[in-house]
C-alpha cells in the first residue's frame, strides 16, 4: 500500500514537472519582454487615442493574434472598428400629447445631423418607468439595433443628462428619448445637431471552443495611454504606458498564444485589447454593445501587472472579489502552486468600477479585473516614468502563468462563476 501511495505521488510529481516546463516554455520572462518593450516603445509615443501610433500598436496586436493562431473576431478581420460621434445640438422643437416640448427634455442618440420624427414614423415606443435602469435599457437596445422613442420617467434625470451630454458609438438605428413620465401619443419632434466623427478599434482574436462554443470567456486589458505631454525635468515627453497598461495587453497576447497550443478550451476564448479605456472606456463599452453578456460565463480584465503587489512576488488582487465566487474558484486551481489572489486592498479607490470590466460586470457578467499595482504607492501611475526598466519581467511571467492555470476549469466549462446582482452596482 506505502508503495502504491509513494507511486502515486511520484507520478503527480511528474505530471506537475512536465506541466511546468510546458508552460514556462511559452509563457516566460524573455518572451514577455518582446511584447512589452514593442508596446511602450518611445516609437509607440504613448498609444494615445485617435493618434496615429495607436494604430500602429493596433497593428502589432493584430499579428500577434494571427501568429498564435486565433480566429479574426469581426468577420475576417481582427480589428473591430467603429467611430465615436462627438454631437453637438443646433436646434430641437416638437410637440406631444397636445403640448409644446421644452427643448431640455428631449435627447437624441443618432449621427445624423437632421432628425425628424412624428407618430407615423415607425419608431417603437418604449416607456422607461421609475424603477427600470436607464443605461441597461439603452445598451440593450443598441446592441439590438432599431428605431426608438424612449418616454424616461423624471426620476431618472440625473442619467438622462449625462447620457445626453455624453459620446456616441456607431449606431444601429436612432434612439429619440423625452423626459415625461407619460406615454406618447401624437408628436412631432424636429431635431438638428453637428456632428463630429472620430475613428477608434479594438483588437480581437477568438479560439473556437469544443463542446460548448457558445459559452465565452473574455481575457481582456487596454492598449492604448496618455499619449504624448509637457516633458518632465528630464525633458521625457512620452506617456509610454509600460505598466499602464501594456503589461496586461502582453498579458493578453501571451495567454492567447498558450491557450492556442493547449487546444482544450470548451468554452470559447476571446482575447480583446480595448482602446480608449483612458478616454472613458469607450472601447469596453462598445464591444459589449455587440456582444450577448448572457453568453460571457467570465472576464478577465488584466490591468497594471508590471510590478510587485504589496504582499511581493507570486501575488496578485482581484478587485470587486466579494461581487462573485470566481476569486474562489481561481483560488482553487492554484491549490499546490506558489501563487496567491487576494481581495482588492484598496476598496476606497474603487478600482472595480475604474477599468474595463466594469462595463459587462454591469451587465451581470463576472468580469473583474487582475491586478498587482500598490495604487496607494505607485509613483509611476500616469507619468513619463512608467517606462519597462520599472517593471519585474520575471514576475509578470509568473503573473501571467498564474491566470492561465487559475482560469483551467473555467476554461474547460467545469466551472462557471456566479453572475453579479447588476442591480447593486453603482452607474
Amino acid at each position: 500500500m506505502v508503495k502504491r501511495c509513494s507511486y502515486f505521488i511520484l507520478l503527480l510529481l511528474v505530471k506537475q514537472t512536465a506541466f511546468s516546463q510546458s508552460i514556462n516554455k511559452i509563457i516566460n520572462a524573455k518572451e514577455v519582454e518582446r511584447i512589452e518593450k514593442t508596446l511602450s516603445a518611445d516609437d509607440m509615443r504613448g498609444r494615445r487615442a485617435f493618434s496615429p501610433e495607436i494604430d500602429k500598436a493596433a497593428d502589432f496586436i493584430a499579428a500577434e493574434f494571427k501568429k498564435a493562431g486565433l480566429e479574426p473576431g469581426n468577420g475576417s478581420s481582427f480589428l473591430q472598428e467603429f467611430a465615436m460621434f462627438h454631437n453637438k445640438p443646433v436646434s430641437v422643437s416638437g410637440t406631444m400629447n397636445g403640448k409644446t416640448l421644452d427643448e431640455k427634455s428631449v435627447a437624441v442618440l443618432s449621427a445624423k445631423e437632421a432628425l425628424s420624427v412624428n407618430q407615423s414614423s415607425g419608431f417603437k415606443q418604449i416607456v422607461v418607468k421609475a424603477h427600470d435602469t436607464l443605461p441597461t435599457i439603452l445598451m440593450k437596445l443598441r446592441r439590438e439595433g432599431g428605431n426608438y422613442l424612449l418616454m424616461v420617467d423624471t426620476v431618472h434625470r440625473a442619467l438622462f443628462e449625462r447620457i445626453k451630454r455624453g459620446s456616441l458609438f456607431t449606431p444601429k438605428g436612432d434612439i429619440v428619448m423625452v423626459l415625461l413620465p407619460e406615454e406618447a401619443g401624437e408628436y412631432s419632434i424636429q431635431y438638428k445637431q453637428t456632428v463630429d466623427s472620430r475613428p477608434l478599434k479594438n483588437v480581437i482574436g477568438v479560439l473556437p471552443g469544443k463542446s460548448k462554443k457558445e459559452e465565452y470567456v473574455i481575457f481582456s486589458g487596454h492598449y492604448d495611454h496618455l499619449g504624448v505631454g509637457k516633458a518632465n525635468a528630464a525633458g521625457d515627453s512620452i506617456f509610454n504606458g509600460a505598466n499602464d497598461d501594456a503589461a496586461g495587453t502582453t498579458a493578453v497576447i501571451m495567454l492567447a498564444n498558450y491557450f492556442a497550443k493547449q487546444r482544450k478550451n470548451e468554452r470559447t476564448l476571446v482575447f480583446v485589447a480595448f482602446t480608449a479605456e483612458e478616454s472613458g472606456g469607450f472601447g469596453s463599452q462598445y464591444f459589449s454593445q455587440n456582444f450577448n453578456p448572457d453568453q460571457v460565463m467570465a472576464m478577465f480584465n488584466i490591468e497594471m501587472i508590471g510590478t510587485d503587489s504589496k504582499w511581493g512576488t507570486n501575488s496578485a488582487f482581484i478587485t470587486g472579489y466579494e461581487k462573485t465566487d470566481m476569486g474562489k474558484i481561481l483560488e482553487k486551481n492554484l491549490e499546490g502552486t506558489d501563487f496567491k489572489f487576494y481581495p482588492d486592498p484598496y476598496p476606497d479607490q474603487q478600482l472595480f468600477y475604474r477599468s474595463d470590466n466594469a462595463t459587462l460586470a454591469r451587465l451581470g457578467v463576472p468580469a473583474h479585473t487582475i491586478s498587482t499595482s500598490k495604487m496607494d504607492s505607485e509613483k509611476f501611475y500616469h507619468t513619463q516614468e512608467d517606462e519597462i526598466e520599472t517593471l519585474d519581467m520575471n514576475n509578470m511571467a509568473a503573473i501571467i502563468r498564474a491566470i492561465a492555470i487559475s482560469s483551467t476549469s473555467i476554461v474547460a466549462g467545469k466551472d462557471s462563476p456566479t453572475r453579479v446582482a447588476a442591480e447593486s452596482l453603482r452607474r
